[in-house]
């Protein structure tokens, strides 16, 4: 699948963001091993900490459903600058998706495109030792 379509579903996603707060809006398209797409907007809360990232949505719906395996995902915000993944969502990302893809538009449709091992090269991973 083309970046391209990624991107659009990403789009769409961003204007159901919940974001009364920040008004920062961010649309995430979510690529599956078996073709599917999930989307996923961002949603506040007052309590800043339940807040939701939209590449977090996205990836839960997806787990939520069955899925397991992602090839990329498509992120695009409101903003004029490339919207980078928080550092919770690289984490999560790096655990579903650690070969996979990264696909960033701005507002200006510029758009810059990076492995996951290179947004995430160290990731936390527990292994059989860790779990001794």
């Amino acid at each position: 699948m083309d970046n391209d379509k990624l991107i659009k579903e990403a789009k769409v996603a961003m204007e159901f963001s919940y974001s009364p707060y920040s008004k920062f809006k961010v649309g995430a398209a979510l690529l599956t091993k078996s073709g599917k797409i999930y989307t996923g907007c961002n949603i506040e809360n007052a309590s800043y900490g339940a807040t939701n990232c939209a590449e977090r949505v996205a990836l839960h719906k997806a787990i939520s459903e069955g899925e397991k395996e992602f090839i990329k995902i498509a992120v695009v915000s409101s903003s004029n600058d490339l919207t980078y993944p928080c550092g919770i969502c690289r984490q999560v990302l790096a655990e579903f998706m650690p070969k996979g893809q990264l696909i960033l538009m701005n507002q200006q449709e510029q758009i810059k495109v990076f492995d996951m091992e290179k947004i995430m090269p160290f990731a936390f991973k527990l292994d059989e030792d860790t779990m001794k």
